[in-house]
């Protein structure tokens, strides 16, 4: 009985990502490579002429051989000289892309945040000032639950936030955890919320506005519309997680990631102890709310990204660490700088991992450069081509599942609109759907699918600040992940209708 009863455990994330690698490489077996011509597309935004290089729609072609036959490339168990072979998948994906994106550049933002903060933690500034906030708040806490998330969803929809929730759970999730709540509480309202900003925004500079651009339709056009949607995603994403915040404050082993918070509880013991609350530990929290708003006016005023937000979050950290030397916060010396950078960077390095594996999956597809031949690109045309078979609002809701499907393997989000919509844009005038709505179908199926696939990088590293890997995670937000699929739904379903 006892056998029976006991609960399945989700695999690991390592796991689940080798077995979808090893399901790509055998897709390779049986469909054909195939390939797009390409072109540059101008459009204007804020003023300023941008470029973007995308796929011609109609040039699809799929790649034969000397006899005609179409080339299903497969995938070896293992390639040399660089190759893309089954085993080689971790290397290749780890060392893909470059500074300014996955995988490269996002495992090193991943290590170097670790490290920053792994200084940061070891001042136990942030330990004393969390424990400060419970003295003071008195009951009043759950105020921060609604209020950070609507911060955050604001920071998704205004300038794509993403990445920088891995900074910000590091600081949250030990709050929610001492406040009663748990880890998955401070990822919901940090990532999660900037996700469904992102999804919903009306002008994302990494999402809505590519996409609008390259399917010519005017850059920010449709803004009333898509500000009522971010308004309501927004409230049903505050009201979900704080009645699930509520339940966990009532009984906390209601949590999938009870035992995991654990890491974050046991520093929290103090809480029945005396404060001691410094000056040391005030000038560190100032270090790091300094820095925080530096990133922020970096991002929205100088388009600040991957490279240029790590060195910041260096920064902080290096700073924090000689506050706490000079004030000997915890009794830190200078070599425990270097020790707090390289635990914190240890703490974060599954998640760095994850990331490289991830991207193993589309360089195992063929890559996705829409230009050279791959099983990915046959893929994007093949489901293309069905979606067009059906009526307008149909074709409209396929475009949505589509994009959520693809986002599996681009995450990008100005990466999947220009690989997607000069397809989608001419394939919406067909099937009798505004092209705003096919925007609309992106903007949703990219966004919101970022809360769930393990192939994002920037979900992969909040969770690793987390300390829950994507197992726990995947049991927890499925439901909520079936709420917004179904609220996405009506509103892609409706834009149709009302001829958006």
């Amino acid at each position: 009985m006892s056998e029976k009863n006991k609960a399945w455990k989700v695999p690991h994330t390592f796991v689940i990502v080798f077995f979808v690698v090893v399901l790509a490489a055998v897709v390779t077996y049986l469909v054909p490579v195939g390939q797009f011509q390409t072109e540059e597309v101008s459009y204007s935004k804020d003023g300023e002429e941008t470029t973007k290089t995308v796929l011609t729609p109609d040039s699809f072609e799929i790649v034969k051989d000397e006899e005609g036959n179409p080339v299903k490339e497969g995938t070896a168990l293992f390639e040399s000289g660089g190759g893309a072979g089954l085993l080689n998948y971790v290397f290749e994906g780890l060392v893909s892309g470059d500074k300014w994106g996955s995988a490269v550049g996002v495992v090193a933002f991943i290590l170097i945040i670790g490290g920053a903060f792994g200084i940061i933690m070891r001042t136990r500034a942030i330990e004393e000032g969390i424990l400060s906030v419970i003295d003071k708040t008195k009951g009043r806490e759950i105020l921060i639950i609604p209020i950070m998330f609507f911060l955050f969803s604001l920071g998704g929809a205004v300038f794509g936030m993403g990445e920088e929730a891995i900074a910000f759970a590091m600081i949250l999730v030990p709050l929610m955890v001492a406040l009663g709540y748990d880890a998955i509480t401070g990822v919901m309202i940090t990532y999660v919320a900037t996700q469904i900003g992102f999804a919903t925004s009306w002008m994302n500079p990494f999402g809505v506005a590519v996409a609008q651009g390259v399917s010519g339709v005017p850059v920010l056009s449709g803004t009333p519309f898509r500000m009522g949607m971010w308004a309501v995603f927004t409230l049903i994403g505050i009201i979900y997680t704080w009645r699930y915040a509520s339940g966990i404050k009532k009984d906390p082993l209601k949590s999938v990631s009870y035992e995991t918070d654990h890491y974050f509880r046991k520093d929290m013991k103090a809480a029945d102890l005396d404060i001691k609350f410094t000056l040391g530990h005030g000038l560190v929290l100032l270090t790091i709310s300094a820095g925080i708003a530096w990133v922020v006016w970096g991002v929205v005023e100088h388009a600040y990204y991957i490279p240029e937000i790590a060195s910041q979050f260096f920064t902080i950290g290096l700073v924090a660490g000689f506050v706490a030397v000079i004030f000997k916060l915890n009794n830190m010396k200078i070599d425990d700088i270097a020790e707090g950078f390289i635990q914190g960077a240890k703490d974060l390095l599954p998640a760095a991992l994850v990331v490289g594996m991830a991207k193993g999956i589309v360089i195992i597809l063929g890559g996705d450069s829409p230009d050279a031949p791959s099983v990915l690109n046959t893929m994007l045309y093949g489901a293309g081509q069905v979606i067009g078979d059906f009526p307008a609002a149909m074709s409209a809701w396929f475009m949505y599942l589509f994009q959520s499907v693809f986002n599996f393997f681009v995450v990008s989000g100005s990466g999947q609109a220009a690989l997607t919509m000069p397809l989608m844009a001419p394939l919406a005038d067909i099937a009798g759907v505004s092209r705003q709505v096919a925007v609309l179908a992106f903007q949703l199926g990219d966004g919101l699918t970022n809360i769930f696939v393990p192939t994002s990088a920037a979900l992969l590293g909040t969770l690793g600040a987390a300390r829950m890997d994507w197992g726990t995670w995947a049991k927890f937000i499925i439901k909520f992940m079936m709420l917004l699929v179904a609220l996405s739904s009506m509103f892609v379903i409706g834009a149709v209708l009302i001829g958006f």
